[in-house]
């Protein structure tokens, strides 16, 4: 009498989600004793049991596969993008420290060619993350509005190379 297909794959989400929501909980609380250990076993497992579709796509066969490269592949991402913020707060900060402040505000237009609601997201999140930039709205065409503090920021957006690594994340699909 197994359980029905949908929930083995309901069973495997939610395993895999609470994996990475735990060791995630450990690298960052760096505390290994017992109560600690075991309040990161129950978050996790909460977590994991209401939002585990949020992680895992469960559309079609391979739907684990696909999150683990998803996964893989946004590690990468991460230290790209850590390193831009810190590119761009030394850059804002040379701003506001030159006693001219050389600031030309502008908002931008663009659209990044991606598609479904996760990659969307992550952009915006990445813009809005990055000193100089705010994204101040996702139109209903897929269009970004983005405030830049300086045309140079703009020029630095508009050249791609931020949504076209989120599009690498995701491999082109949907998510």
């Amino acid at each position: 009498m197994g359980l029905p297909v949908k929930r083995k794959k309901d069973l495997v989400a939610v395993s895999l989600t609470f994996v990475a929501l735990y060791l995630y909980w450990v690298v960052l609380s760096g505390i290994l004793d017992v109560v600690h250990l075991s309040l990161g076993i129950l978050s996790a497992l909460l977590v994991a049991y209401f939002f585990s579709d949020l992680l895992m796509q469960r559309t079609g066969r391979g739907y684990v596969s696909a999150t683990i490269t998803r996964v893989f592949r946004f590690v990468p991402y991460l230290f790209w993008l850590l390193c831009q913020i810190v590119r761009a707060n030394i850059d804002v900060v040379k701003i506001i420290l030159d006693p001219k402040l050389p600031i030309s505000p502008c908002i931008i237009k663009f659209d990044p060619g991606l598609s479904g609601d996760v990659p969307l997201t992550l952009l915006a999140n990445s813009i809005t993350l990055t000193p100089g930039t705010l994204t101040l709205d996702i139109g209903s065409e897929r269009s970004y509005y983005v405030h830049c503090l300086t045309q140079h920021h703009g020029e630095e957006l508009l050249a791609g190379e931020m949504h076209l690594r989120v599009g690498a994340v995701f491999g082109g699909d949907d998510a």
